[in-house]
C-alpha cells in the first residue's frame, strides 16, 4: 500500500470491491450505495474513456478499424468483443488502451468526493494489480463456480459453452481471494448479503475515522 502523510488525507478512504463473473458484485455495491456510500464503477469509466470523441476510442480505431463503429460513431462492444475473445494479443492490445485510463478516471473522481470511504468496483482488479495497489482495502465478493456458471446462464440467456469460456477467461479464484482484506460469501439470501454489507459498512466507517 501507498505510504500515507500525516496531514489530512485529499481523499477519502477506499475500498477496491472486485469477485468472479456472476459472483453478486453489482448486488454488492447497490447495497453499499443505499446506505450513502459512493460508488465508482471501472465498467462505467471504460464507457466513458471510449465515448465518441474520446483518445481512447481514436485508439481502438486505430488498433482494431472502423469495424468496431456502430453507424452514430460510438463503440459496438459486441464487435470488437468478437476481436479481442480468442485472440490474447489484441486483448493485451485493448487492455493497453482501456485501463490506463480507467485508473486514471477513478483515482481523479474519487479524489473528488466529500466522504468518509468510497467503494471502486473494479471487476478485473486481480488481472490489473499491483497497479491498484494505493488502494486501502480489498473486498472480494465470492461464489463457487457452479453456482458462476447457473447465474451467467440464467442472467445472460448464453450457452454453457460461452459461459465456460467466459469462466475460464477470468483470474483464478484462489487468486483473487489471495488479494482480499475481506469477503463476502454469496451463497445465502439477499437477507444474508445485506446483513454482511452492513456489518462491513460499519467496520469502514471506523477505520476512515481512524487513519
Amino acid at each position: 500500500m501507498v505510504e500515507r502523510s500525516a496531514q489530512t488525507p485529499t481523499r477519502p478512504w477506499s475500498v477496491g470491491l472486485t469477485g468472479g463473473i456472476a459472483a453478486g458484485k453489482s448486488s454488492v455495491a447497490a447495497a453499499f450505495a443505499a446506505l450513502g456510500v459512493p460508488v465508482l464503477d471501472a465498467d462505467h469509466a471504460a464507457r466513458v474513456v471510449l465515448a465518441p470523441g474520446s483518445a481512447g476510442l481514436d485508439a481502438v480505431i486505430d488498433r482494431f478499424g472502423a469495424d468496431v463503429l456502430r453507424g452514430d460513431g460510438s463503440l459496438d462492444r459486441a464487435a470488437l468483443r468478437r476481436q479481442v475473445f480468442t485472440d490474447a494479443e489484441a486483448r493485451r492490445a485493448l487492455e493497453a488502451i482501456v485501463h490506463p485510463r480507467v485508473r486514471i478516471w477513478l483515482r481523479e473522481h474519487l479524489h473528488a468526493l466529500d466522504a468518509p470511504y468510497a467503494l471502486l468496483a473494479i471487476p478485473l482488479l486481480r488481472e490489473t494489480w499491483p497497479a491498484y495497489d494505493w488502494l486501502d482495502r480489498v473486498l472480494v465478493v465470492d461464489a463457487p463456480a457452479t453456482l458462476q456458471r447457473a447465474r451467467l446462464l440464467q442472467r445472460d440467456g448464453i450457452d454453457a459453452a460461452l459461459a465456460d469460456a467466459m469462466l475460464a477467461a477470468q483470474a483464478d479464484r484462489a487468486a483473487r481471494l489471495a488479494l482480499a482484506h475481506d469477503v463476502i460469501d454469496n451463497r445465502g439470501t439477499h437477507a444474508d448479503l445485506q446483513t454482511r454489507v452492513a456489518a462491513l459498512h460499519a467496520g469502514y466507517l471506523r477505520r476512515a475515522a481512524a487513519r
